[in-house]
């Protein structure tokens, strides 16, 4: 299951916003019908994924010293802030305030694939980031290839 594309979709008065088609057939016939939600801690936006790739979290996590700091912060962190939003009969999911106010999120929400992973912007903020990511992208791009880049284009 891999999240792709890019979709903009308005936010109700109530918080709701519809969750894009593709994105909810990707998490069709999960345990949970529905999607975990959290803060980034990369970005100002919302990322959202499946019960299945929490649990590569989760395991991940689990990895860690169970007395160390760095541990405790992760599950504090990810499964303290996270929610379950269940689809609605329409394909919505309702955002809490603290996410809203987390992505500076109110009319408008940017649903952006990622793989695994799908994440939700304000669209001015994406735009701006989408920017970048493409330059260092470009600049980088021989990295995708496995093999060092060609001299002088680091």
């Amino acid at each position: 299951m891999l999240f792709l594309s890019t979709y903009q979709n308005r936010i109700d008065k109530k918080g709701r916003v519809s969750v894009p088609a593709q994105f909810r057939a990707n998490l069709a016939g999960q345990e949970f019908s529905g999607i975990v939600a959290y803060g980034s801690l990369l970005h100002p936006c919302i990322e959202g994924c499946g019960m299945g790739r929490f649990m590569k979290l989760n395991e991940r996590i689990e990895m860690l010293d169970p007395f160390s700091e760095e541990r405790d912060a992760f599950a504090t962190t990810i499964f303290g802030e996270s929610v379950q939003l269940g689809f609605d009969g329409e394909g919505r999911i309702m955002l809490p305030e603290a996410l809203i106010a987390q992505a500076n999120l109110s009319e408008q929400a940017v649903f952006v694939g990622k793989g695994e992973i799908f994440e939700i912007w304000e669209p001015v903020a994406f735009a701006e980031h989408a920017l970048r990511a493409r330059e260092l992208a470009k600049a980088k791009r021989y990295q995708l290839r496995g093999t060092p880049a060609p001299e002088g284009k680091a």
